[in-house]
């Protein structure tokens, strides 16, 4: 049997210990930075700021400085005589990631086109670290012709992740596209590019990830499930569409921030019969799927109508749910990938290699639900990937974020 040797392992959290700078343009949103800057400082990030005066108007900087525990940077402090080093290309190199948001249409324009009037577009011009630019502004700004294309042409940047604005009520009042991608997702794709970086290998493929437990209800107001709460799927959806994928992510009860959701399409089901439907539906356009969601193994073969008295009996006949994995494989189009997972308690090796045997699937990842900080509901996670030909790789503790791409970029590259 071919072994490979483990990877090495990867920070339990990407962003602890990194160098970010936060540039701040003007848009509404901007009123947003404040607390995820703290977040950053609190995840043990270096956080230095940079404001265009229209930001300067909306966030103070006084606040800004306070959080991140670091001056904050305007216009008015671009060029001193005392300085021995421009500002912009001593913050430019400074930083190990940037963060842009909100990204307003000025900026856009400005960063662009290579104009470099202010101290943050200047900074940007000079930095070679990679960027996640998070556009905000009113929807009708955000359809006009010139940010489009100015929108288009950034997607060419090398180390740029962009991150289009999403969907709902805003500041203007208007409902519609342009409201900036909420603080926890923003910290999410920090995370990714961290981790992962600004490559978008996944551009044009088509990924479906199923995640969280289903229910099986024996009556109306009880059921059988378990205590996965979505995250390693969400988070292997999220890290596909960062890397340019379109995901259509199915979902059972999820114990997660709904901010995660956005930009994925989503499908929520309660019932193993409900995702066994979806699934037929969606599988044939698809180039890959990830089988994450934890499905109930047996059922009630009969749910009661009625929630019977505690008195009563509760005796009732079981029936296995079919095994979803299995139908994947058996009716996959040619050149389709599939992922699957399974949660093992003991000795999980073994166990693993006999079920992707049994499978059938191309991917098999394994982990210890009975280890600390490794099973249903924990931030990390660690396990066995099993491949073809024998392969198999020990993927040591780390967060749950930088596994997601880790079994993206195995699945990837068999596609």
């Amino acid at each position: 049997m071919k072994t490979e040797q483990p990877a090495p392992a990867v920070a339990l959290d990407p962003l602890a210990g990194r160098r970010i700078l936060v540039g701040i343009s003007g848009s509404i949103a901007a009123v947003k930075l404040p607390l995820l800057v703290s977040a950053l400082a609190k995840r043990g990030a270096h956080v230095r700021c940079v404001l265009t005066p229209s930001a300067a108007q909306l966030v103070s900087p006084v606040a800004l400085a306070s959080l991140s525990r670091e001056r904050c940077f305007l216009d008015a402090d671009q060029w001193s005589h005392t300085a021995p080093r421009p500002l912009h290309v001593e913050l430019a190199e400074w930083a190990e990631l940037v963060l842009l948001a909100p990204l307003s249409a000025t900026t856009l324009g400005r960063w662009v086109h290579g104009l470099g009037d202010t101290l943050l577009a200047s900074t940007l011009l000079a930095t070679e670290a990679p960027v996640l630019a998070a556009a905000a502004m009113n929807t009708a700004m955000w359809g006009a012709p010139g940010v489009r294309a100015n929108w288009v042409q950034l997607q060419a940047f090398e180390r740029v992740l962009p991150l289009g604005p999403a969907e709902g009520l805003l500041a203007c009042d208007r409902q519609g596209s342009g409201r900036m991608a909420e603080p926890e997702l923003l910290l999410l794709a920090l995370e990714s590019l961290a981790s992962w970086g600004w490559r978008r290998d996944w551009q044009g493929r088509r990924l479906l990830v199923s995640a969280g437990p289903t229910r099986e209800w024996l009556d109306p107001a009880r059921c059988i499930s378990n205590p996965s709460t979505g995250r390693m799927g969400v988070l292997l959806a999220q890290a596909a569409r960062l890397r340019g994928a379109q995901v259509d992510l199915v979902h059972g009860p999820l114990q997660l921030d709904p901010a995660w959701l956005e930009g994925l399409n989503c499908h929520s089901i309660d019932t193993g019969a409900e995702l066994q439907q979806l699934l037929q539906q969606l599988q044939p356009q698809m180039d890959a799927i990830a089988m994450a969601a934890a499905v109930a193994d047996h059922r009630p073969a009969v749910s009661l109508s009625h929630k019977p008295e505690k008195s009563a009996s509760m005796a009732a006949a079981w029936e296995p749910v079919p095994d979803l994995l299995v139908e994947l494989v058996s009716r996959r189009p040619a050149g389709q990938r599939i992922l699957g997972f399974a949660a093992q308690s003991g000795d999980v090796l073994p166990q693993a290699q006999a079920k992707f045997a049994r499978k059938g699937c191309d991917l098999l990842f394994a982990n210890p639900i009975d280890q600390a900080d490794a099973g249903f509901g924990s931030a990390t996670n660690q396990g066995w990937l099993v491949g073809p030909g024998d392969a198999v790789e020990r993927l040591e503790p780390m967060g749950k974020l930088p596994l997601a791409h880790r079994l993206l970029t195995a699945l990837g590259g068999l596609i």
